[in-house]
């Protein structure tokens, strides 16, 4: 494999993917694990709960997230303060994210994930597992299964029952 072309934030900003979103990672585009029907499934159940149950924050799939100047992740559902963001781009932390596993994630890639939205203000960052149909729930306080099933956060206070969400897939 040779050495990646860089390109700049500008470029990336101006450029649709038809195979679905990219991240932006020091300059360089990476690719995200695309889910399978499972995937896609459990994200699109996960949104609409929470667009539907949480009218005061706007509820969007696969939508950018500028990090760092320098980073742009692609979450797999973000919720945020109303109104929309404009520009196609989150700029200001979320209240949260949801990153649902897909089989090629590899743990190093989902905690640099986790660091950078914590890093960034995002006060909660959850990971769904498809395949043990479990969730963790990460904080800047620390990391921790969601042993209820019952993936929580506070300041508004957004719960999302799991078994729910499986059900519905």
């Amino acid at each position: 494999m040779g050495p990646a072309t860089l390109v700049s934030v500008a470029e990336y900003l101006n450029t649709s993917y038809p195979d679905g979103d990219k991240e932006y990672i020091d300059g360089e585009i990476q690719e995200r694990n695309l889910g399978r029907f499972e995937h896609s499934s459990l994200q699109t159940a996960i949104a609409i709960y929470l667009r539907s149950h949480y009218k005061t924050l706007w509820t969007g799939v696969e939508i950018r997230v500028q990090v760092r100047p320098d980073r742009f992740r692609v979450p797999d559902v973000a919720m945020v303060p109303n109104p929309k963001p404009v520009n196609g781009v989150i700029v200001a932390p979320p209240h949260l994210v949801v990153e649902v596993l897909s089989p090629e994630d590899r743990a190093g890639q989902i905690q640099e994930k986790i660091d950078d939205y914590l890093s960034f203000g995002i006060p909660f960052v959850w990971i769904v597992n498809p395949e043990t149909r479990k969730g963790y729930i990460h904080t800047a306080d620390g990391s921790r299964e969601a042993k209820d099933g019952i993936l929580r956060a506070v300041n508004p206070d957004i719960e999302l029952p799991l078994a729910e969400m499986f059900e519905s897939n």
